[in-house]
């Protein structure tokens, strides 16, 4: 069983980050003890020198070595592109564990709340995913590549959102990670789940929901042709957990 905890949009700023909901955020994730972290953007609120410091402390409390973290558009802000790097290094990385890979693009631009991926990428991409050890695939980004219900006017889609939903598909992306519009929701595109976040621990809450955060399970059948199982949770601060998706994944395993 692979546990990964999936959080967004954690504003951290005095207006928006409420520090006991963080709190509890912290405590519920170190009880769940996730082999990976996934972090899809907008840990600050104006990308300042103390709200990267801040983020990068409380983000240290939570107890897992391997953690996927990427910026959001707020992030990038007043040239915070930089201190991200500074305080997350890459803007893009890879995490391989026990046949789940987990790839993360920065989809932000400096001052631009659009999201954009680039063609630069997308050779990238693939390569990363092209690991002959891989079963389950997983892509995490900040802007979400399909639109969400309960979030008011379309806007901010990344504006190669169908080229780079073709690529995923063409490189057997299992799971999409994403977060930006502050709403949980989950598409299947393709036998390709794609699950947008809440967010985590601020007051920018959206229509009927709340604070939360996905937990993904994974867990290998015994024989691979037959696919593998992955169950999907949102979790509220408290801990309460609801289950929205139950699946056995396709074999979309590259040839």
């Amino acid at each position: 069983m692979t546990r990964i905890v999936h959080l967004s949009d954690l504003h951290m700023s005095n207006a928006h980050f409420l520090t006991d909901v963080a709190e509890s955020v912290v405590q519920g994730i170190n009880e769940i003890s996730p082999d990976i972290l996934v972090i899809t953007g907008d840990r600050t609120q104006n990308a300042s020198h103390y709200e990267y410091m801040e983020a990068k402390e409380w983000i240290d409390r939570i107890d897992c070595k391997n953690k996927v973290v990427v910026p959001g558009n707020h992030d990038s802000r007043n040239v915070g592109y930089l201190l991200f790097e500074d305080y997350f290094e890459e803007r893009s990385s890879c995490c391989c564990l026990d046949g789940v890979t987990v790839v993360g693009v920065g989809s932000s631009q400096p001052d631009i709340d659009d999201g954009h991926i680039g063609r630069e990428m997308y050779g990238w991409i693939a390569d990363n995913f092209d690991f002959k050890g891989t079963d389950v695939r997983v892509f995490a980004l900040h802007h979400h590549l399909i639109p969400v219900p309960m979030t008011g006017r379309e806007e901010e889609i990344p504006v190669d959102s169908g080229d780079v939903l073709e690529l995923l598909d063409r490189c057997g992306v299992d799971l999409v990670l994403c977060g930006h519009k502050h709403v949980p929701w989950v598409w299947k595109l393709n036998d390709m789940f794609v699950v947008n976040a809440g967010t985590a621990c601020s007051n920018k809450i959206k229509a009927r929901t709340t604070q939360c955060y996905n937990l993904i399970e994974i867990e290998k059948a015994e024989e691979r042709d037959t696919g593998k199982r992955v169950w999907i949770y949102q979790v509220l601060p408290e801990g309460e957990r609801t289950l929205i998706v139950d699946s056995i994944l396709e074999n979309r395993s590259k040839t």
